[in-house]
């Protein structure tokens, strides 16, 4: 099995996501990075780290996500293109504005982020409905929310989905009550990887999505105090707790 993309988000800096590709376990792996500083406040942003044996980057762009005035400005969205074993393919990695204030207050503002790269998949589907596009990253919604169902107009079922749509997997298993973080004792399924009508029309040459997964082994589980039972963050109550994320993440494969 061979390791194409990881969509990264809350990154400092293109330095940290170097020094990781740099790290002499995975450096003869030949990792590379995209990044660009965006404009939100805390600094951090989206990358895209990828398998360059497999994976030639053609263009990188980032895509300003518009904020009403008085509102502060968020993550942009990353947006590569690039020929995947010859096959071209777009890939948005988002990190769309949290639920601070309330779900409901802060909904626009996701169906907002939504757009930015629904617009762009618009325009390439219009010249080709087959293009191959990947959605991925911490969309702070859950896959039954507007902001994908709605503006994304993802369809949850295979053979629902036409020419130029998107296809996202998650949802079956948000029905089924698994999630990627957890909230008052409630699991959201915030970190998707949704797919354009290109990965899964068989007929289609090059590469197709086979399946879904959330990431979550035994290591990555709290197994104490107040989150047990949650993703074993890298800080719990301000302390050092020597994890990962309050975050599992999510992985698609694809096969030929």
């Amino acid at each position: 099995m061979a390791w194409l993309f990881l969509g990264v988000a809350e990154i400092e800096n293109e330095a940290v996501l170097k020094t990781l590709v740099n790290h002499p376990r995975i450096k003869n792996r030949n990792w590379k990075v995209v990044h660009f500083d965006g404009p939100d406040e805390r600094g951090v942003d989206c990358g895209l780290l990828y398998n360059s044996n497999l994976f030639k980057v053609l263009s990188a762009t980032s895509l300003t996500v518009p904020v009403e005035q008085g509102d502060r400005p968020t993550r942009d969205v990353l947006w590569v293109y690039g020929k995947l074993s010859g096959d071209p393919v777009h890939v948005f990695v988002n990190h769309w504005p949290s639920r601070r204030g309330g779900e409901s207050a802060t909904r626009e503002k996701r169906k907002i982020a939504a757009s930015v790269s629904k617009h762009v998949i618009d325009s390439l589907m219009q010249i080709d409905p087959l293009t191959k596009i990947i959605v991925m990253g911490d969309l702070n919604d859950d896959p039954i929310n507007e902001s994908i169902t709605k503006v994304l107009a993802t369809k949850w079922k295979q053979d629902e989905v036409t020419k130029g749509g998107l296809y996202n997997p998650w949802t079956a298993f948000y029905k089924k009550g698994l999630g990627t973080m957890a909230y008052q004792d409630t699991w959201g399924l915030f970190d998707q990887i949704i797919v354009s009508y290109g990965f899964i029309k068989r007929s289609s040459p090059g590469l197709h999505f086979k399946e879904a997964e959330v990431f979550n082994r035994g290591f990555m589980v709290e197994k104490f105090g107040t989150y047990k039972g949650y993703p074993k963050r890298s800080y719990s109550n301000g302390v050092w707790n020597d994890g990962y994320s309050d975050h599992y993440p999510t992985i698609i494969y694809l096969s030929l």
